[in-house]
């Protein structure tokens, strides 16, 4: 069962950290906070890792598994992250959560074509119902609302879709890359180098991704929202699910973490008064059953 808790955790912190983005997102743009968060945040991680006397698990981590980390952290950090905090900013926490939220039934479909395990019906009514959600998630509460506004929220739904491809497929070789070294420390080793190696890498890059440098002149409590943030998500939230990976199986861990539309779309109403009906609450909790069917029918 602690596995199973840690899944949950990690459904929880996610949530948490998308209202820090989304706080944080009203005075910046998604890649300049992008690369604060994760420079900053890798900082601390590392410090953490010498000061509990681990550097020595990172520094001695075997080269496949270091490769797999390294690239997934580049994946879904650099490029997932960013585009997942376009679509916050876009649709808001209450939409575009549950929409990236998806991605485990992308890793379902890289485990069809390149591992050939046949299609279920679970799997794809699974597929429907997600769509199905998604659809719902689509809706606005004024009928005769399709200017710019519904041109935003597609746009941003689209978004969120890639995001949520690009994390399937960090995720899988996260998976892949703790299977190969089964223990908690060498788990929270792995998920410091990913975010590690992507903070680096957006760092030597930041002149160019950002060639206005609004990135050195955020306000500190922008700062501190975004690095909170990281620390929530990629510290405890990945560490949780890196965990949980180890103590449970990914068919169980993964649906439970993806939990996380059910508190974001609660929190995004409840906390930053985003405006959803009862249909694109209904769309949040379709998805969260359709994933649920997909691993566990």
């Amino acid at each position: 069962m602690i596995g199973e808790f840690a899944a949950l955790g990690a459904a929880i912190s996610w949530t948490v950290s998308a209202l820090l983005y989304r706080k944080a997102l009203s005075e910046t743009k998604p890649i300049s906070a992008n690369i604060i968060r994760l420079t900053l945040t890798s900082v601390v991680l590392l410090v953490f890792l010498v000061a509990v006397g681990m550097l020595g698990v990172l520094t001695s981590l075997p080269t496949n598994v270091a490769v797999l980390a390294s690239v997934s952290g580049i994946i879904g950090l650099g490029f997932g992250d960013t585009l997942y905090m376009v679509s916050l900013k876009m649709i808001g926490v209450a939409r575009a959560v549950p929409v990236t939220c998806t991605y485990p039934l992308f890793s379902l479909v890289w485990v069809a074509l390149f591992a050939g395990q046949p299609v279920t019906w679970s799997v794809a009514l699974g597929a429907v119902i997600i769509l199905a959600g998604v659809w719902l998630l689509s809706l606005e509460e004024e009928r005769g609302t399709l200017g710019s506004r519904r041109s935003v929220l597609v746009k941003g739904l689209t978004v969120a879709l890639i995001t949520a491809l690009l994390w399937s497929v960090s995720i899988a070789m996260m998976d892949l890359a703790v299977e190969k070294t089964p223990n908690l420390s060498d788990a929270f080793a792995i998920n410091t180098l990913r975010v590690l190696t992507i903070a680096v890498s957006l760092a030597v890059a930041a002149p160019f991704l950002d060639k206005s440098r609004s990135f050195l002149r955020m306000r500190r409590r922008t700062v501190a929202t975004l690095v909170g943030g990281g620390i929530v998500a990629l510290g405890l939230g990945w560490f949780l699910l890196a965990y949980s990976f180890i103590d449970t199986s990914a068919a169980r861990a993964v649906p439970i973490s993806s939990a996380t539309p059910l508190f974001s779309t609660l929190a995004g109403t409840l906390l930053l008064h985003e405006k959803v009906n009862a249909k694109n609450v209904m769309g949040s909790i379709i998805i969260v059953a359709g994933i649920f069917i997909i691993f566990l029918v």
